[in-house]
């Protein structure tokens, strides 16, 4: 584990590198279809994997979220609008916004970001 100086903390240990690979194994193998891998005040993030025909339950964030499609397809609903879903495709979801993918004939993997904590 690498150690590096935070203006809060002195000498704060953080983990710094991060196998999705090994979290989407694991997801797979759970009855959570998301894993989020870094929760900090200020930032989030994790990776959501939705077979075909799985239900997205999420509810609107008290942050902002930034999603990377790594691969897939389907749907992603923003405030009742439906956005195309595919690979390399990035979107931005105001906090307090509903939204939740859908509609995925294959495998949905996608890298989430919150502008602060995972809530």
């Amino acid at each position: 584990m690498l150690i590096f100086k935070d203006r809060n903390f002195e000498n704060f240990p953080m983990k710094l590198d991060f196998d999705t690979k090994q979290y989407i194994d694991e997801i797979k193998k759970s009855d959570n279809y998301f894993h989020t891998f870094i929760n900090r005040e200020t930032l989030a993030a994790g990776v959501l994997v939705l077979q075909p025909g799985e239900e997205d339950t999420q509810t609107p964030h008290d942050s902002d979220e930034v999603y990377y499609v790594v691969k897939g397809d389907g749907f992603l609903k923003i405030n009742k609008k439906d956005y195309p879903v595919s690979e390399g495709k990035v979107y931005f979801v105001q906090k307090d916004i509903e939204h939740y993918f859908f509609g995925n004939k294959k495998e949905l993997v996608v890298l989430y970001f919150f502008g602060g904590p995972d809530s």
